[in-house]
């Protein structure tokens, strides 16, 4: 099954004023042919201890729950 991009990107930008409301930000880096999305977290949510959780508890579930076809998403 291939990912929409377009709804993939659409998605990460309804996520942004979040990540962004703390100082950080997400930049889409890819997603490969088993469904796992590439992120990259900056600003404020790079160097923080909680972006693991941010990453699976937010950016995670809502991209597993809009975007067909996500698996999973890792940070780089």
């Amino acid at each position: 099954m291939s990912i929409d991009e377009k709804l993939l990107e659409d998605v990460i930008d309804a996520v942004r004023p979040s990540l962004q409301a703390d100082g950080g930000d997400i930049e889409l880096i890819g997603v490969d042919e088993q469904g796992v999305v590439t992120v990259e977290l900056t600003g404020a949510c790079a160097g923080c201890a909680l972006s693991g959780v941010t990453l699976s508890q937010g950016v995670e579930r809502v991209l597993k729950d809009s975007v067909p076809g996500v698996t999973a998403v890792r940070a780089i």
